[in-house]
This record gives structure tokens, C-alpha cells and sequence, in this order.
């Protein structure tokens, strides 16, 4: 099979189009054949090293962690898919390869594709609404009534999470420039901050809740607009020593990370707020409910651009640039 690698941690090296075999099918796996693919931040950041401590992949690497596809084989053991499925799917970490014309996933993290959108579409949400379901729902307990501000609202995470948030009900601000205002209000943002003439903390007060996705300066900032007993879950890092211990981190990795993010733990502690780093999990019973809700209407998928199979390599270095608008997307089929 065709399949996009990389054969060393690099920023500048591009992806190879290599030709690789067809992966092998466990006993609780399913096969899938790639219709479509989104590219996210997170692949470009493998790519680089930097999460090298916590991820050390081997080499060749297929880099892509979102699909929607077709079932063509799987294992003996799988109970709840057949042939012909019709899929979506994050593959859970050290699994991931999704820029292939084929993929291997455990059957635990696959889910039925939403009937009511297209393979491109159901592409594009995995990663980004699993990571908005764990922030908001399992980490920060969104409530009714609760107000909830999630930065970068016209990125992938951001216009899954604003959407999320208000079927919650909660009150939801971000930031984002002007030109993108009205089609977020649409998505259900109540308060609009220009980030390149506003500063957020001027203008929030006592949240409740915080998604930071940004740098570690408006990630100390975001403390700030929490009111005591707040939340602030960072899927940007730096992670936590509770997260380190969790992934089983070696000592060295462990104290690196206490050290890192030793200043945001205590500043948190101090203003008596529940500080978390989120590094989503693949979850297939998550994205059974997150479908439920897409064909109820209640979450749209947002995408900027499709590109081509053999557009690989620009569909990433369009995501490293910052300018996209909901999702990227590659298109095998």
C-alpha cells in the first residue's frame, strides 16, 4: 500500500511517499480502507520531536491520527463490525498511520460513520471532537448555566468544543479575528474577543471554565479570568506531573515535566483552581455519542480545505501555518 512517512524527527524534512505492506489484523482489530484523512497540529509536532519523550515512535512513521473508511477485513474476534462498515475513527497512540491507503485499528476505538455527513466530514471530527468531549465533559463537568471560555474558536478544536459548549448551556466566549466573528456566533459563541486588538483578560471575568490551546503566556493568563474553584484544561501543555505518572514516564521525563510546569501548577493551586493537561484518548463509545448528537444536528463539522492524496505534504505544511479554519482534510477515495 501508498503510505506517507517520515524516517526521523525532523521540522523541515518532507513527508516520503513510500510503499509499504499491508498491515496486519489482530485478533480485535478491524481493517480499514482510507477514504479520508484530516491533518492536525499534533501530526506536525510528532513529526518534529516534540513530543518525542512521551510518544517514542519507531521509524518508518506513518504520521495521521483521524479516518473515515470502509471495513475490509477483520479479526476473529470482532463482535460489533462487519464487512462494508462504514467507519470513523481515532487510532489510539503508538497505532496511529492514518495517511495510508490502509489502517489497522482496534475495534474498541472505532465507531459508526454519521449517517448524515459525508467520509471527509466524519474525516475531520475524531480527534477534535474527542478531544472537546474529554475537556468539557469529563474534565471540566461542563454545567448549565456555567460560562466556559475556549480560545481559539475558529481552529479544529475550537469550533467542535464553542458547538459542544453551548448544547451544554453553557455562556461561551473566544477569540478569533473579526472576519470570523459572524459564522462563529453562528456555532454558538455569546462573546467575541479580537485577538489581535483585545486582550481576553480586560474583558472575562469569573469563568468557570477554561480551554487553553495556545502558548504558555495565555496559559497563565487564562487563570486570571477563572473565578475560584474554575477549571483550566491546557491541551497544549505543559502537562502535569499527575499525566506524566499516568502515562508510566520515566523518572528523568517525570522530573523534566514537574520542573516545566512547576510555576503554572503553583499559580493555580494559589487561586484555588483545578489545573489539567489533556492529552485525548482514542474512545469509540465516545464517538458513538459525539455521532449521535451530529445526526441529531446539534455538532457540524467544519472544514477549510480537501486536499488530494498526492497533496499530502501541502495539506501539512497548510496546517503548521496556522491559517486554516476548521479542519484539513485528505482525500483518498
Amino acid at each position: 500500500m501508498k503510505a506517507y512517512t517520515i524516517s526521523r524527527y525532523s521540522k523541515t524534512a518532507k513527508l516520503q511517499c513510500s510503499e509499504l505492506p499491508q498491515p496486519t489484523v489482530g485478533e480485535h482489530d478491524v481493517l480499514i480502507e482510507v477514504h479520508a484523512a484530516a491533518v492536525n497540529l499534533l501530526d506536525a509536532k510528532i513529526k518534529s520531536g516534540e513530543f518525542k519523550l512521551l510518544l517514542p515512535y519507531k521509524f518508518p512513521l506513518v504520521l495521521g491520527h483521524d479516518v473515515a473508511g470502509v471495513i475490509v477485513k477483520i479479526g476473529a474476534s470482532v463482535k460489533n463490525f462487519k464487512i462494508g462498515d462504514a467507519v470513523y475513527a481515532r487510532p489510539a497512540d503508538f497505532r496511529i498511520g492514518t495517511f495510508a491507503e490502509f489502517i489497522v485499528v482496534n475495534e474498541a476505538d472505532v465507531a459508526p460513520k454519521p449517517h448524515n455527513i459525508s467520509m471527509e466530514e466524519a474525516a475531520s471530527l475524531p480527534l477534535v471532537a474527542l478531544t472537546a468531549w474529554q475537556a468539557l465533559v469529563e474534565l471540566a463537568n461542563v454545567q448549565q448555566g456555567q460560562k466556559v471560555f475556549i480560545q481559539a474558536g475558529s481552529g479544529g478544536v475550537g469550533t467542535i468544543a464553542i458547538q459542544l459548549a453551548k448544547y451544554l448551556g453553557a455562556t461561551v466566549a473566544t477569540t478569533a479575528s473579526t472576519q470570523n466573528f459572524e459564522w462563529l456566533r453562528k456555532l454558538g459563541a455569546d462573546v467575541l474577543i479580537d485577538y489581535r486588538t483585545q486582550d481576553f483578560v480586560q474583558i472575562l471575568k469569573d469563568y468557570d471554565v477554561a480551554l487553553n490551546s495556545q502558548d504558555s503566556e495565555t496559559l497563565q493568563k487564562s487563570l486570571s479570568v477563572l473565578k475560584k474553584g474554575g477549571k483550566l484544561v491546557s491541551i497544549s501543555g505543559p502537562p502535569t506531573p499527575a499525566f506524566a505518572r499516568q502515562r508510566g514516564a520515566t523518572w528523568i521525563v517525570k522530573m523534566i515535566i514537574w520542573l516545566i510546569s512547576r510555576s503554572v501548577c503553583q499559580k493555580a493551586k494559589a487561586g484555588n483552581i483545578d489545573y489539567q493537561f489533556l492529552f485525548m484518548k482514542a474512545s469509540g463509545s465516545q464517538l458513538r455519542e459525539i455521532k449521535a448528537l451530529i445526526e441529531a444536528g446539534v455538532i457540524r463539522p467544519v472544514i477549510d480545505k480537501v486536499f488530494s492524496f498526492e497533496q499530502t505534504n501541502e495539506a501539512l505544511s497548510y496546517v503548521e501555518s496556522g491559517r486554516s479554519k476548521g479542519k484539513v482534510v485528505i482525500k483518498l477515495k
